[in-house]
Formats: C-alpha cells, sequence, structure tokens
C-alpha cells in the first residue's frame, strides 16, 4: 500500500527549531521524526510513501538520497507553491501515479494507531474517505467529526468553541482515501482538505470514520514535542529503538561517553557527550557530542546534538537546538527553545522565551 506523507508545513509553533531544520527531522529520542512515523506505517503494510514537500525540501532529499526510510521507499514531490492539505494531496499523489486506495498521514504526527484495522473498516463501508477519530479532552483546538451508528460522518466543524463541540471525537490526521477523491480536489492552488473537501463528502454521505484510542500526539508545540521525546523514555510508548543504545542502570547510553558527574534516569545520553564531575542530568536526553560543565543542572529536557550547558548553569524542561550554548551561570526555564546556535549570554535568565542563532 502507498502513502502520501504530509511534511510541507512550515513548522511556524516550534520556531526558532525550524528556521533551519523541517519539524518532521527533528529528533524523537535520536531518530527523526519522519522515520518514526514511516517505522509505523510499515508495521501495516505501507511500503511506499510520497513526500509532500514545500518547506526546505532539500533536508529531506539530502537526508535519504537513496530514496528509503525505515524500510519505506520514498518518492519526492515538491509543490510549486504552498497548496493546503487538499492540494498536497491530490499533487502528490497524481505526481506519484497513485490510481488505488492510499494513505494520508501528517509527518508530525505520532501515533500507535491500527492501520490494518482502519483500512478494513474503510472497505466493509464501501467508503471513498475514512478518517482516523481520537478522543480528547478539549476539541476546541481540532476538527470535530460526529458520526451515526455506521460510522458516516454527519459533520465536519473545524474548532468548535469547547461548549458547543458536538463530540470529542477529533480528526486525528490519518485518511484511508480512494483515488476518486483526487477528482473532487481543484488542480492548482490552495484547497483544504478539512475546510473544503471533507464537508463535500459529507454531504454525498460517502465519508466515514472510526475512533481509536492507542496512543496519539501531534508534536508541534514545543511542549507537546518535549512530551513526544519522554513518552518513550518512560515506557509510554514501549521500548526506545535507536541504534546502538544500551541500557546501563536504568540510563540509557550509545557509545562512549565521559560520565563523571550524575545522571538520573529514565535519561539518553547519546556518543561523545562530557558529564563533568558535579554536572547533573535528570530525566533528560542529551544528544550527541553535547558538554554539561561542572556545577551545571540539565532536568526534564532535550538537548540536540554539539550543545554545551556551561558550567553553574541550568536548563529546565526546555529544548536545546543543535550546537546551541547556555553561559555560565544562565539560567533557562520552562518551556524555553533555544534554535540552532543560539548563545544563552552568562547570567542570563530565559524563562519560556525562544532564542535564535
Amino acid at each position: 500500500m502507498k502513502a502520501v506523507v504530509l511534511v510541507g508545513g512550515e513548522g511556524t509553533r516550534l520556531r526558532p527549531l525550524t528556521l533551519s531544520i523541517p519539524k518532521q527531522m527533528l529528533p524523537i529520542v535520536g531518530v527523526p521524526m519522519l522515520e518514526r512515523v514511516l517505522g509505523q506505517l510499515a508495521l501495516h503494510g505501507v511500503d511506499e510513501a510520497v513526500l509532500s514537500l514545500g518547506y526546505l525540501p532539500d533536508a529531506f532529499m539530502e537526508a535519504y538520497p537513496d530514496g528509503r526510510a525505515a524500510g519505506v521507499r520514498l518518492t519526492y514531490a515538491v509543490e510549486p507553491e504552498p497548496l493546503d492539505t487538499a492540494g498536497a494531496v491530490r499533487f502528490a499523489a497524481t505526481f506519484a501515479g497513485i490510481d488505488e486506495t492510499f494513505v494520508v498521514v501528517n509527518g508530525d504526527v505520532l501515533t500507535d494507531l491500527d492501520l490494518t484495522s482502519l483500512v478494513a473498516f474503510h472497505r466493509e463501508r464501501g467508503a471513498e474517505g475514512t478518517i482516523h477519530l481520537h478522543p480528547v479532552a478539549d476539541p476546541s483546538s481540532f476538527g470535530v467529526v460526529p458520526t451515526d451508528g455506521e460510522g458516516r460522518v454527519t459533520a465536519f466543524v473545524e474548532k468548535p468553541p469547547r461548549d458547543e463541540a458536538p463530540t470529542n471525537q477529533i480528526n486525528a490526521g490519518t485518511y484511508v482515501l480512494e483515488a476518486s477523491v483526487l477528482k473532487r480536489i481543484p488542480e492548482g492552488g490552495r484547497v483544504s482538505i478539512e475546510r473544503e473537501t471533507f464537508p463535500a463528502m459529507v454531504r454525498d454521505g460517502r465519508l466515514f470514520a472510526r475512533s481509536d484510542d492507542r496512543y496519539w500526539i501531534d508534536t508541534g508545540t514545543p511542549s507537546a514535542y518535549l512530551e513526544a521525546n519522554f513518552d518513550y523514555v518512560n515506557g509510554k510508548r514501549g521500548p526506545v529503538v535507536a541504534p546502538g543504545l544500551v541500557e546501563r542502570g536504568g540510563i540509557l547510553m550509545e557509545g562512549a561517553s565521559e560520565i563523571d558527574g550524575e545522571v538520573v534516569g529514565p535519561a539518553v545520553v547519546f556518543v561523545g557527550c562530557v558529564v563533568e564531575t558535579g554536572a547533573r542530568v535528570e530525566r533528560s536526553i542529551v544528544g550527541p557530542g553535547c558538554v554539561v560543565s561542572a556545577g551545571a543542572v540539565v532536568a526534564d529536557s532535550v538537548l540536540m546534538a554539539g550543545c554545551h550547558v556551561a558550567a553553574d548553569a541550568r536548563v529546565s524542561g526546555s529544548v536545546m537546538g543543535p550546537r546551541s550554548i547556555v553561559g555560565q551561570r544562565a539560567d533557562v526555564r520552562p518551556v524555553s527553545v533555544l534554535g540552532a546556535d543560539a548563545v544563552v549570554s552568562s547570567g542570563t535568565l530565559v524563562d519560556g522565551e525562544r532564542i535564535s542563532g
């Protein structure tokens, strides 16, 4: 089966991390998010994925020059201009010559959805399109999808006020579609699948939906990105799958690192890291080649490759982009985001701020 993976967005909610890195290439415990998504698709028989590219497309092609990732063959479809969700699906599927049932997923959504069952449901209902639904406590930030007893979608309500939502079942961003849906989408220009294509299918009685309450997270905000990383580390999604990691006393470590300070688990320390005497790392993910200097504390944070937390500094509940630096005695508090090559000067307080490189 083929899939269209939507990876063209600019990731504005994760800036400044995404100024130089597409959000789907950000690491989730050392593995690019896209590979986590593709690996899950592969478990359910998807063997070819068309990446619908728009923002920073070269980053994907350079990362996978042989056109394979996580056991899935890749096709690259680069949008000539932003086409929105339906336009992107049409462009990518047409580019790849898709002419049968296919799957659409968002490249920044991580889920343990039983895709096999969703496809079977779609075929049993003779649907033209089927949406994966997921229950949430507050549906006001999502598309809400009420259904009848057969699973046929009766309405498609985009981001209703919380007290007016007809259900807590939201559009979770995975779709099973027939190739005929492509004919519903006008060629060229921006077309929204949520606001235009799906409502038209509802009117025709051709759109179905099925709820699955397995693990699901939209990683598009700094808090959600941190949560997605720690869900792996804490075992919420099962074992961390990353090359070369070995458990040592509750700490997952990759290769040789100099750990003279204290590391409190659950934590992951990648190859080439230095944690100096008197430094402390608590419940954090420390990327390759990072240095945590004497007296520094890193807690509940994700440090990407090549970061440096200088002496007596503190980083808590935050994300440090590649090669970013926190100076001596600086204090970085939740939920702060440092972009690639960002520098926090010595003695500076950063409290929930975003610092570009």
